[in-house]
């Protein structure tokens, strides 16, 4: 019996770097596993959607959709079962995050900034209007907090609160007492999301000191993404 079929389904972006991005993540994921089939799909905004692309598999195929996202929100509590209902030989396995792996690539990026032991952190995430993707960005925060000696806070792109202007704002009040001129550390963001696109370009316009680099492009969202499909299709009948 062949191996069920790793879809890999991202939200989509128009922004071309972020696109080759989420490709790469692809093409990496075949490299460690040869020979199994993977395809690309998308909630928003790309083509191939995903409805579209379980609708043309042959009848039958077994399939795992692997959401190339960060936490639970509206795409993988609605959208993925949406696309997914009416073919029960497809499951779902969970989103990438979060993971301590993601910490390690966070903590990576921040010291690439030149993040210094003063410095606040501000993880900026997507965002998401279900309560789930608030508690695996807490989560997220949390497990990044590990890594550094740094105050870690959350904020959002959008749905959720804080937002990451109003996060920013509060990091730098908690960092200096409320006195401007108390000589604190900077405000450092850090780019909870995969790519460059609208959301990271949103984090520049925020009034942190520095903005990280977003995730992409790392070895470790393949891996954690192939885990994810080993342990979904552990628990096919």
């Amino acid at each position: 019996m062949s191996e069920p079929v790793l879809i890999a389904c991202a939200h989509g972006t128009r922004n071309a770097e972020g696109q080759a991005a989420i490709r790469q993540v692809l093409a990496e994921i075949e490299a460690l596993r040869p020979g199994l089939q993977v395809v690309e799909a998308y909630v928003d905004v790309q083509e191939p959607e995903l409805s579209a692309v379980v609708a043309g598999l042959p009848e039958g195929t077994a399939a795992v959709v692997v959401p190339l996202l960060l936490g639970t929100g509206y795409h993988v509590k609605v959208d993925i079962p949406k696309a997914i209902k009416a073919r029960p030989e497809v499951t779902a396995a969970p989103p990438l995050g979060p993971d301590p792996r993601l910490a390690g690539l966070l903590a990576e990026r921040l010291r690439e900034a030149g993040l210094r032991e003063d410095d606040g952190v501000l993880l900026a995430a997507a965002g998401s209007s279900l309560p789930d993707g608030s508690v695996d960005s807490e989560e997220q925060a949390r497990l990044l907090a590990e890594l550094l000696p740094n105050k870690v806070r959350v904020a959002y792109g959008a749905s959720a609160e804080p937002n990451v202007p109003d996060g920013v704002a509060a990091l730098r009040a908690e960092l200096t007492g409320g006195d401007p001129d108390g000589g604190a550390g900077r405000v450092v963001v850090s780019s909870y999301l995969l790519a460059t696109g609208y959301f990271h370009d949103q984090l520049f316009k925020a009034e942190a000191d520095i903005v990280t680099a977003p995730v992409l492009p790392s070895p470790v969202l393949a891996e954690i993404a192939l885990e994810r499909y080993d342990a979904a299709v552990a628990l096919l009948p």
